[in-house]
């Protein structure tokens, strides 16, 4: 019995040696972690022209690690001290173990794992510590794991719970209460993980969860920012954007790195109306897509936007006559890393009393374009059009209906396409919901006697003006330049902001509506316009189901009569993405 029992203890002892040996064996020195395998590849790259030792290796979370190894324990920390110390690896890079890693990806076609430790490339220190196999187990046992885990905070036992959820092991309450479900979740994730099933977590192994969870922020070197000046204090991911310039009511934070990311901090002086202008304003704003939801409330909004290949979120509210905020702008395609970094970012936002200065930025570029040095979204096109019935049915050019996301009037009122003709270059739109224009086309049938006066109604510049302008020329032909009778020619200097606008005689009436000059195969002189007549715009918009009010004045208007009525019935059309 004696004998059997020395024999056990032995086995036991050399048992034990073996395994903490083997675990020396798969000691790593984690550097980095990154959602896509091409990101990894390429960061394992750069860090291999300067390090030996680099690998790589695929998560069991789904992302990729860089690692350096593996060494025997000792040696791995050694690797990391200096390492940190000279700046070749993040400050925090971790000590890594070998049942945490998946397939190798780097080197391409390699396969190390479990091949032994390699020599370390950083000189020992002149006294290394003595290592105690007996006083250092690699592992905890279970009383060792629950003990500590008594230790835990609240939040900390909580954290481990949405760790748990966030790996799909876990889909109960939140409440930091370890019961049946929890242990039960706990020892499915060893399981996977390759951990003894005890359903109990060691500290090695809350490390390990944790750092998998926490690896999105870490990616982005998420940290506090306090910004004195506009009074917000949160976490930001400052790895990836750092501060650039305050441009009222913003603090600008842009992007240090390939991953295209942005964001602003809110801060102004201000009322319910100041909070509602804000609001129009960012939603004019190229980093805030059109497609997403939005909610104004008396004292706060939010504004989610999807498009253009980017998403982002902006929060605002108003409290003691201060509007405070952020947005957050990133890449479409790593939803999974933007969703953390922007619950990080909510749950860290707190204010303080100080407001950004009104005239903080007031030096910098200013240009009709730009919101306190934020583009304003631009449509892909925009032409003239004018209004052919009491409806609010307009005219225009066919090329604003092809392709476009969006039509729009004069920049808010959206429209649809009635009908569009793109052999005649000529196009109906219908409001979606009935306006009441000022004035409305009125078609005079009879051919233009040749050489008559005639002004073009545009927006020759797109908008920049704000207003339509009137451009006087002549009928230069009743046909167009190859002979077709549905067009005619003008003696006319046109801007391509002007096509879809309405040809006026000196009577107020509209003889045609001008057309975009021919892009291929010819190139008109400056002074040579094309227009379609009213035969082809009264056959468009018969098509459409709109009925045009002929023409009852012959008396030549004034000047000033036929800018109120080119004013009142011509309109911006945008084409948007």
């Amino acid at each position: 019995m004696t004998r059997l029992f020395t024999a056990f203890l032995l086995f036991l002892v050399f048992g034990l040696r073996a395994a903490w040996a083997q675990q020396d064996q798969g000691v790593w020195v984690q550097v980095e972690a990154q959602p896509s395998l091409r990101e990894a590849q390429d960061r394992a790259q750069a860090y291999a022209q300067n390090l030996p030792d680099v690998n790589g290796f695929r998560l069991n979370s789904g992302w990729y690690a860089i690692v350096i190894g593996p060494y025997l324990r000792a040696d791995a920390e050694q690797v990391l001290r200096v390492y940190r110390a000279e700046g070749q690896i993040p400050a925090d890079s971790f000590i890594a173990f070998s049942n945490g890693l998946a397939q190798q990806f780097w080197p391409v076609g390699a396969n190390i794992l479990n091949r032994g430790v390699v020599t370390s490339p950083v000189e020992p220190e002149a006294e290394p510590p003595v290592v105690s196999l007996s006083v250092q187990p690699a592992e905890e046992t279970r009383p060792q794991a629950l003990q500590g885990e008594r230790l835990l905070t609240a939040q900390e036992r909580k954290d481990l719970q949405t760790a748990l959820q966030a790996a799909g092991f876990y889909n109960s309450t939140i409440d930091g209460a370890f019961g049946a479900g929890t242990r039960r979740s706990m020892s499915e994730w060893q399981r996977f993980n390759g951990f003894e099933q005890t359903g109990v977590l060691t500290t090695l192994q809350r490390k390990t969860l944790l750092d998998d969870y926490n690896a999105p922020l870490i990616s982005v070197g998420m940290a506090r920012h306090i910004d004195d000046q506009a009074g917000i204090s949160m976490d930001l991911p400052l790895g990836i954007v750092s501060f650039d310039r305050y441009e009222a009511p913003f603090a600008h934070f842009n992007s240090t790195s390939e991953l295209d990311t942005q964001v602003l901090l809110i801060s102004q002086e201000g009322s319910r109306a100041t909070l509602q202008a804000l609001y129009e304003v960012m939603q004019s704003l190229e980093i805030v897509p059109l497609n997403g939801p939005r909610e104004l409330r008396r004292d706060a909004f939010t504004i989610e936007g999807r498009g253009n290949g980017i998403v982002s979120y902006t929060q605002a509210a108003l409290k003691d006559g201060k509007i405070k905020g952020f947005t957050l702008v990133w890449p479409e395609g790593d939803d999974a890393r933007r969703a953390r970094v922007l619950a990080a970012m909510r749950a860290s936002y707190a204010t303080t009393d100080a407001v950004l200065d009104a005239g903080a930025g007031a030096s910098a570029e200013q240009r009709i374009d730009l919101v306190s040095g934020l583009q304003i979204r631009k449509p892909r096109l925009s032409r003239s059009g004018f209004f052919a019935d009491a409806s609010g049915s307009v005219l225009t050019v066919s090329e604003i209906a092809q392709g476009c996301g969006r039509i729009t009037l004069d920049g808010d009122q959206e429209v649809q396409v009635a009908w569009s003709d793109a052999d005649q270059g000529i196009a109906v739109l219908r409001p979606n919901q009935t306006l009441a224009p000022i004035s409305v086309a009125e078609f005079k049938a009879e051919t233009p006697r040749l050489q008559s006066e005639i002004a073009v109604s545009g927006y020759s510049y797109e908008g920049a003006l704000g207003a339509p302008t009137l451009t006087f020329g002549q009928v230069a032909d009743i046909r167009g330049l190859d002979g077709e009778t549905g067009v005619k020619r003008l003696s006319l200097s046109a801007q391509p902001g002007d096509a879809g606008g309405p040809v006026f005689d000196q009577s107020g009436n509209v003889v045609g509506m001008l057309l975009p000059k021919p892009t291929k195969g010819r190139t008109l002189p400056a002074s040579v316009s094309l227009a379609a007549n009213v035969e082809s715009l009264t056959d468009v918009l018969t098509k459409a189901g709109v009925s045009g009010q002929p023409g009852q004045g012959s008396t030549q208007m004034s000047p000033n009569e036929l800018t109120r009525r080119a004013s009142g019935m011509t309109v911006l059309v945008h084409c948007w993405d």
